[in-house]
């Protein structure tokens, strides 16, 4: 398997890298949108900081990659009945599922095992696509041009955190939490609001229009694609000092405080913008403390929130 490009070798893009990083600390904040030029880095960033963040601990041979500490209640059915004598967890790395535009329903949310159904004579659920994502990023690229019926499932997963199918005599019911990053151009069309609104952070990319920048983007690739694990490599360094900074500020997290002065702060700027709802003062929130669990505070102020402002209302306006 060919090693991912480095999340610590990205040039610029600081909007779109600060983003991803606040939604790994805190996949609370409800996902990344990130519209702009072709070619600007969007999946080779998600997938870079896939394969930065520390293994996760999954059910041994759970199709949904339960979480053996968690709950019962939040389990899959299966896990649950098997929760009494104990669940055997294993490490894996945390999944980045990729959503194709022309993916049917079955493929997304699963289906009826067919090949078990007529060998068999059997009904078992095959699981989709929303069942890899479980606990890690579900990646869409070109979101914009997702059909509706689509976007609609999304929609209710995203919400709920689980994934409900009633099909062919069949009713399984999964959890389905996962950070939901979605890339595209904005002149191919726009998204729909209530998929926008969905979404915690928005942020734009644009190509590199300094000659120093675009130059260090060219070499930088072409060093990658001559040698993916040797360049992979010489990044290490970096990207375990990134992964132990996110390893803290998830520890951190719970602890940061936001007082009578944030909150009126978020509030009275949705107010001033005319923000729809109050998505935009929780996002605002929650972003601001997870930027702040990365920086080493422990108390939110106006810098924090000057920060995480506008990818966090942008799209809200």
């Amino acid at each position: 398997m060919r090693a991912p490009f480095p999340f610590s070798a990205i040039v610029g893009q600081d909007e779109m890298k600060l983003a991803l990083l606040a939604a790994a600390v805190d996949p609370s904040i409800g996902g990344v949108l990130v519209f702009g030029d072709r070619g600007t880095g969007k999946s080779t960033a998600v997938r870079g900081l896939a394969a930065l963040l520390p293994p996760i601990d999954v059910v041994e041979a759970c199709p949904y990659g339960c979480d053996p500490a968690a709950p019962l209640a939040s389990l899959c059915d299966a896990c649950r009945a098997r929760g009494e004598g104990g669940l055997r967890g294993v490490r894996v790395p945390v999944p980045v599922v990729d959503l194709p535009l022309g993916a049917t329903e079955d493929r997304v949310v699963g289906a009826l095992d067919l090949e078990r159904a007529l060998t068999q004579g059997v009904k078992a659920f095959e699981p989709g696509l929303l069942a890899r994502a479980n606990r890690g990023f579900l990646y869409i690229d070109e979101v914009n041009l997702l059909e509706d019926h689509l976007v609609d499932l999304l929609i209710d997963v995203a919400a709920s955190g689980e994934n409900v199918v009633e099909r062919e005599g069949l009713s399984v019911r999964h959890p389905a939490r996962f950070v939901l990053v979605g890339s595209g151009n904005p002149e191919e069309g726009e998204l729909r609001p209530q998929l926008l609104d969905r979404f915690g952070l928005s942020v734009e990319v644009r190509t590199p229009d300094d000659l120093p920048t675009r130059i260090e983007v060219v070499r930088r690739r072409d060093a990658y694609d001559r040698s993916p694990v040797a360049y992979a490599a010489t990044w290490d360094a970096e990207d375990a000092r990134l992964r132990a900074r996110i390893e803290a500020a998830r520890a951190r997290l719970p602890d940061i405080e936001a007082g009578d002065l944030f909150m009126e702060a978020a509030a009275r700027l949705c107010q001033t913008l005319g923000t729809d709802g109050l998505r935009g003062e929780l996002t605002l929130l929650r972003a601001a403390r997870a930027l702040a669990a990365l920086d080493g505070e422990r108390v939110l102020g106006p810098a924090q929130l000057r920060r995480v402002a506008a990818p966090a209302l942008r799209h809200r306006l």
